[in-house]
């Protein structure tokens, strides 16, 4: 009795699993087409204008005389606000791990010496780079790499905080990317304005602002995620449990 029951039950489960095959390549078909269909009608379509046309076009009247500035700051500005946000979020998850691992051994003299130089020259670099991003290559997220890489080599020097301030400071600097950006989105609805759409005549310095506080955010997260982990308050080491707990200068690379 058992038998015919199990090929009555074999049978209904080849029955579905032909039509399920069936409808799979009905549908599989019919992508096709309308793929096919979408490819002609794009090669026979007329010339229609194209984004970047139309983005250049408006450019004299975003605030910023470049094109890619104008874009991530006036066209996009809610996409720049979203990536700051992750970034922001990227450096709380690092600070939830483990507290900061301890830093290298103070350097020698000679790297010292280097570090005295190359730093401020990074710093003054970075605010060239948030300013001439107005009208050329540049901008917040390059002027703050650069910062972010000041950060890393003091680090390399033998400062654990990568010459970052305490927690509730680093807090802050952190999120004055986003803060500044709402700020302004705010206030620009306050004025009958959209969010972040900005008055041609105040474009430039809205802009100028919120990427100053942009490039302050960037170069703090970049230089925190390096430190690799929740900063311990100003002039106090790690505890006993925190230094057990975290990986030694040694596993860290060489020591200088």
């Amino acid at each position: 009795m058992t038998e015919p029951a199990d090929w009555a039950r074999s049978d209904r489960a080849r029955e579905r699993a032909r039509d399920l095959s069936l409808l799979l390549a009905v549908l599989l078909a019919l992508l096709g087409v309308v793929l096919l269909a979408v490819y002609f009608l794009a090669l026979n379509g007329g010339a229609a204008p194209r984004l970047a046309e139309l983005a250049l076009a408006r450019v004299p009247q975003s605030g910023v005389g470049n094109p890619v500035t104008a874009v991530l700051v006036n066209y996009r500005a809610y996409d720049t606000l979203v990536e700051l946000a992750v970034l922001l979020a990227a450096v709380l998850g690092i600070w939830s791990q483990r507290p900061a691992p301890p830093g290298f051994q103070r350097s020698s003299a000679v790297l010292a010496g280097m570090v005295s130089w190359v730093v401020p020259l990074l710093i003054v670099t970075s605010g060239y780079m948030l300013w001439v991003g107005g009208y050329a290559p540049g901008g917040a997220f390059q002027a703050g790499a650069l910062l972010g890489a000041a950060g890393v080599i003091v680090r390399l020097a033998g400062d654990p905080t990568a010459g970052l301030p305490g927690e509730a400071v680093q807090r802050w600097l952190l999120v004055l990317g986003v803060l500044m950006f709402a700020l302004v989105g705010l206030a620009l609805m306050l004025l009958g304005a959209g969010f972040l759409t900005y008055p041609p005549k105040l474009a430039k310095w809205l802009i100028l602002l919120i990427e100053s506080a942009a490039t302050i955010a960037i170069g703090t997260a970049l230089a925190a995620a390096y430190v690799g982990g929740r900063p311990s308050a100003k002039g106090q080491g790690p505890s006993a449990g925190e230094a057990s707990a975290a990986p030694s200068s040694s596993s860290l690379g060489p020591r200088p």
